[in-house]
C-alpha cells in the first residue's frame, strides 16, 4: 500500500513539474517585450552554446535580468505560500488558517511601512537596488518579530496552546493594521503609494541575488516542512492520540511555526503581503487529493507555484504597460473560488 502511494506521489509530482515549466516557459515571453516559447527556449540555451531560433538583443537582456529572475520568484513565493498553509491547516487543525494569521505578513507591513514614512531620507540616499533591500530586511525582520511576539503570548508553561497562539494571532494582526492605519495617515501621496503597493504585493522588485537568498530558504524551510507530513498526519487525530502514538507535539509545534516563518518572511520581503495563496491552494489540493498530508502539501507547493505565476501574468498584462498588484487579482481569484469552496463543500477539512 505505501509503494503505492509513493508511486501515485511521484507520478503526480513528475505531471505536475512538467505542467509548472509549460506555464513559466509561457510566462517568461509575455509582456511589453514579448517573446515566442521558441524564442525563449533558445535564449536561455544560448549560455550553453545552442540555439534553435533568432532573438534580439532587446529580449535577451529583458528576459534574463528582469523577467527570469521575476519568474523564479513567483514559483518561490507560491511556493512557500500554499505549503506554509497547508502546514500551518495541519497543525491548526483548522481550515480558515493561513500563514497571514500568525503575524508574519502584518508584522512585515508594519515595519516596511513605518520605514517607508520615519526611514524615506535613508532610503533616498541608498541607490535604488540597495533601497529595496532595506525594505526586504526590514520586512523580513518585522515578520519574524511578529511571530516571536505571537509564540511568546501563546506559550503557556512551556507549551504552546494552538487555541492561544490563534487568538493572539489575530489580535497582534489587528494592532499591526491599526499601525499601518496610522503610518498612512501621517504619510503623503507617495508614501501613501508605496504602503499599498507593498501592502497588495508585487514581484516587480525582484532581482536575481535576492532571488536567489529567497531560493535557499524556501527551499530549506519546504524540505523540513515536506519531512513532517507524517507527523502532521498523526496530529489530525488529535493531540492525545499523537502523543499515545509516539509524537513529540511541542517540538514539532515549534518546528512547523519555526520553518513556515523564515519562509513566508524571505517570501513577504521580496513580494510584499499577498493574500489567499496559503488559505486557497490547500483547499483545492485538499478536494482534489484528500488530506493525506504526504500528497497534500508537496502537490501545494506546485499549485501555489502554477497560481501564483498566472496571477503575476495577469498583474502585467490587464492594464499594459502600467501594472497591477498581484494581491489584487489573487484576492478577486480567490474569493469568489473559496465562497464557492464553501457553498458545495459543508464540510471541507
Amino acid at each position: 500500500m505505501y509503494v503505492v502511494k509513493r508511486r501515485k506521489l511521484v507520478i503526480l509530482n513528475s505531471v505536475f513539474t512538467v505542467f509548472l515549466l509549460v506555464v513559466a516557459l509561457l510566462a517568461i515571453g509575455v509582456g511589453p517585450m514579448s517573446a515566442t516559447p521558441m524564442e525563449v527556449i533558445s535564449i536561455l540555451l544560448e549560455k550553453i552554446g545552442f540555439s534553435l531560433a533568432q532573438f534580439t538583443a532587446a529580449q535577451e537582456s529583458v528576459i534574463l535580468n528582469i523577467r527570469l529572475p521575476r519568474i523564479l520568484a513567483a514559483v518561490l513565493v507560491g511556493a512557500s505560500l500554499s505549503s506554509s498553509g497547508a502546514a500551518l491547516q495541519g497543525l491548526f487543525r483548522n481550515p480558515l488558517v493561513d500563514p497571514g494569521l500568525i503575524g508574519i505578513s502584518s508584522g512585515a507591513a508594519l515595519a516596511v511601512a513605518s520605514m517607508i514614512v520615519f526611514g524615506r531620507p535613508l532610503i533616498d540616499m541608498l541607490p535604488e537596488a540597495m533601497g529595496l533591500y532595506v525594505l526586504a530586511g526590514i520586512g523580513f525582520l518585522g515578520g519574524m518579530l511578529a511571530t516571536l511576539i505571537v509564540i511568546k503570548i501563546a506559550n503557556f508553561s512551556g507549551r504552546i496552546l494552538v487555541s492561544n497562539l490563534l487568538l493572539s494571532g489575530i489580535a497582534i494582526q489587528a494592532v499591526t493594521f491599526a499601525g499601518i492605519g496610522l503610518l498612512q495617515f501621517l504619510g503623503d501621496d507617495q508614501q501613501l503609494r508605496m504602503i499599498t503597493f507593498w501592502m497588495l504585493g508585487s514581484l516587480g522588485g525582484a532581482m536575481w541575488s535576492s532571488t536567489g537568498v529567497l531560493g535557499i530558504l524556501v527551499m530549506i524551510s519546504t524540505i523540513y516542512i515536506i519531512r513532517d507530513s507524517k507527523q502532521l498526519n498523526l496530529l489530525a487525530l488529535g493531540e492525545r492520540e499523537a502523543s499515545h502514538l509516539g509524537l513529540d507535539i511541542e517540538r514539532l509545534k515549534k518546528r512547523i511555526i519555526f520553518f513556515v516563518t523564515l519562509s513566508v518572511g524571505a517570501s513577504v520581503s521580496v513580494s510584499g503581503s499577498i493574500g489567499f495563496i496559503g488559505l486557497v491552494v490547500p483547499h483545492l489540493v485538499r478536494l482534489m487529493f484528500g488530506a493525506d498530508h504526504r500528497f497534500l502539501i508537496p502537490i501545494s507547493v506546485f499549485v501555489g507555484a502554477i497560481l501564483l505565476l498566472l496571477s503575476d501574468m495577469m498583474a502585467r498584462t490587464v492594464v499594459a504597460p502600467a501594472e497591477l498588484p498581484i494581491g489584487v487579482i489573487t484576492s478577486l481569484i480567490g474569493g469568489p473560488f473559496f465562497i464557492m469552496l464553501i457553498l458545495r463543500n459543508k464540510k471541507i477539512f
